[in-house]
């Protein structure tokens, strides 16, 4: 029984991701969800309280992929440089793929839902804490020379932040990965011996 459930809230969660990455959040009715699922709203309300609850259980599910990937990506590499290279080029790649959550960290509208603002620093920390364990590498490797780890990884953060808005929001340019390997090698050059 219990995993007829969890089926039937993936089926909500697959529908309610088309539209969310289709319409946002504020355009898309549980009325949708709950046809496009093949299933009544009473039920589609059983699983879930809100279309709110929905997006966050989505935002939560896009997140895991996303942690998962950059932790693949990062443990592939070998060296410092390329576990770098190998984190923003994944962490671009993949928010762009992930409109959802790439929505959750940028849309100002959507602040006010406390559920957000949690999934954003959680992010964030979770970023901070994946970029840390690689600069303390690359300096246990004698390749990077940073001073205070946290403090670089939380600046690359946000540089990587303010790089990703342009590049994501501005539709995939043909030099999209060019742009990519550029943001690394300039992430890079302050940080190599």
């Amino acid at each position: 029984m219990n995993n007829k459930r969890e089926n039937k809230k993936e089926q909500i969660l697959a529908v309610a991701q088309k539209f969310f990455s289709r319409f946002g959040l504020k355009k898309t009715t549980m009325d949708e969800i709950a046809k496009a699922a093949s299933m009544g709203k009473a039920t589609l309300y059983h699983y879930f309280s809100s279309k709110e609850q929905v997006f966050a259980e989505v935002i939560r599910k896009e997140s895991r992929i996303l942690r998962n990937k950059l932790n693949e990506a990062i443990d592939i590499a070998d060296d410092p440089k390329e576990k770098i290279r190998a984190y923003i080029t994944t962490r671009m790649n993949y928010l762009n793929s992930l409109s959802n959550t790439y929505t959750a960290l940028t849309d100002e509208y959507l602040k006010h839902y406390s559920f957000v603002e949690k999934f954003r620093q959680d992010f964030n920390d979770c970023e901070i804490q994946m970029l840390s364990s690689v600069l303390r590498y690359g300096v246990d490797k004698k390749i990077f020379s940073v001073m205070n780890i946290n403090s670089i990884a939380r600046i690359i953060g946000i540089a990587l932040r303010g790089l990703e808005f342009p590049l994501l929001t501005e539709g995939k340019s043909k030099n999209f990965e060019d742009d990519i390997d550029l943001m690394v090698d300039t992430v890079l050059y302050g940080i190599c011996k």
